[in-house]
């Protein structure tokens, strides 16, 4: 079953002499429980592409199907329900909330969907918590935590809401190798027991490695 899928989507910014071209006619398809690497260079178009299949960007030209639905021109708030209801972002730079706990943080996007009672919720949140190795450190906000700590809370809340697809940038980055490992593992489980599609830029050979697919992308082309 296709869950999400690009099709001869260009991506430019700016304009005339400042016209960049960070994707180029590029066709992708993700299907249930894939786990497809992105691999390429710094600035060779992967978190443009990421944020694309996240509906936090509208391509140029071509187009974003979720769930066999095109969504570039839908309005910003069905796209913000689409994100909602079927997609987990791991950001490279976290954005978890300050004010609140891991915990809080896990929970939230629970909150923001809706339907999920409050006993399903403290369930999903402890188990994440606990498989991420997080279990002391729920009460905790974000300032408390180290780098790779913040990491596994923000991959948590990614998984919270059982999404079809997770979209992950370089979501081993800020991990040691066993914690590393542990991500890795724990997204593979993922894809096999819930059927959830998983897209990861990387430039981890560890991830590369544990990938069912890798593509690279040049210069804002998709290449096997």
């Amino acid at each position: 079953m296709r869950i999400a899928a690009l099709e001869r989507v260009t991506r430019l910014y700016g304009s005339g002499a400042r016209e960049v071209t960070a994707l180029a006619d590029v066709d992708l398809e993700v299907r249930r429980g894939d786990f497809l690497a992105i691999v390429g260079p710094s600035g060779s178009g992967k978190t443009t592409l990421l944020n694309l299949l996240g509906c936090l960007d509208r391509p140029t030209r071509g187009s974003v199907l979720i769930g066999g639905r095109a969504v570039e021109a839908l309005p910003a708030a069905t796209r913000a329900l689409v994100r909602a209801r079927h997609l987990g972002f791991v950001f490279q730079t976290f954005n978890l909330i300050p004010v609140l706990t891991a915990e809080e943080n896990v929970e939230y996007p629970l909150l923001l969907r809706g339907g999920v009672g409050a006993a399903e919720r403290r369930r999903r949140v402890e188990s994440l918590l606990a498989e991420l190795g997080l279990t002391e450190l729920g009460a905790r906000r974000p300032g408390e935590l180290s780098g790779g700590q913040q990491q596994r809370v923000a991959i948590a809340r990614a998984l919270a809401g059982e999404p079809d697809l997770v979209l992950a940038d370089e979501p081993t980055g800020n991990l040691d190798s066993a914690a590393g490992q542990a991500v890795l593992e724990l997204l593979e489980r993922r894809c096999s027991s819930a059927g959830t599609a998983v897209v990861v830029a990387t430039h981890d050979p560890a991830v590369v490695r544990r990938a069912r697919q890798a593509v690279r992308l040049t210069d804002g082309r998709l290449a096997e």
